[in-house]
């Protein structure tokens, strides 16, 4: 067969700062849009399993989305793609290096209801679903409504939504607020739950 390694190389522009370890209490959490649509739509193909409805990778250019804005605003503190291990990982791996808690809300999650059924289906947490077009985004509360609105301006975060927030701890745990009033806690999921192609 052929394989097709690339690599990109750049430059931080100056006054740009992004570290997963900056983030403080009260900043807010967000994503640009549904999760798993790339993890499910893998799996409908290699396993042949029918979900109810067409699934479609979100693979996607994010630096389409970056870079206009963080010329545009100084309160983004990280930015993580959420690929393997899904938001979850992702989430996890911000409260370890900030040593801070971070709390979700499952009413805020966008997740597409072919997706959730899927999930359902399968026994698999959408939050572990793998994502190709989708980045975590850690940003001052201040900003976080014009963030929000700038990333639904452009396609790849027309769904962008607050998911959540950072808060004092504790340190290094994601806590998921229910739709039903409950919480649980957010972990890593264990082996690789779904084929990756990139």
């Amino acid at each position: 067969g052929i394989f097709i390694n690339t690599t990109g190389i750049g430059t931080v522009p100056e006054g740009v700062s992004l570290s997963s370890a900056s983030a403080s209490e009260g900043d807010a959490v967000i994503v640009n849009g549904p999760i798993g649509d790339h993890g499910l739509a893998i799996m409908s193909l290699r396993e042949g399993i029918e979900f109810g409805s067409d699934l479609v990778s979100d693979s996607a250019p994010l630096s389409l989305l970056t870079v206009p804005l963080l010329s545009r605003f100084s309160g983004i503190k990280a930015m993580r793609d959420a690929t393997s291990g899904g938001l979850a990982a992702v989430l996890i791996e911000l409260a370890g290096d900030s040593r801070k808690g971070i709390r979700i809300e499952e009413d805020a999650l966008p997740v597409r209801d072919s997706v959730r059924k899927g999930c359902e289906l399968m026994g698999y947490d959408p939050l572990h679903i793998a994502n190709e077009g989708k980045l975590v985004a850690v940003v001052a509360k201040a900003e976080a409504e014009r963030i929000v609105e700038a990333m639904r301006g452009n396609e790849l975060g027309a769904e962008a939504a607050v998911i959540g927030r950072i808060e004092a701890g504790p340190p290094g745990m994601v806590w998921l607020s229910t739709s039903f009033g409950g919480e649980r806690v957010v972990d890593v999921p264990y082996g690789d739950l779904l084929p990756r192609i990139c």
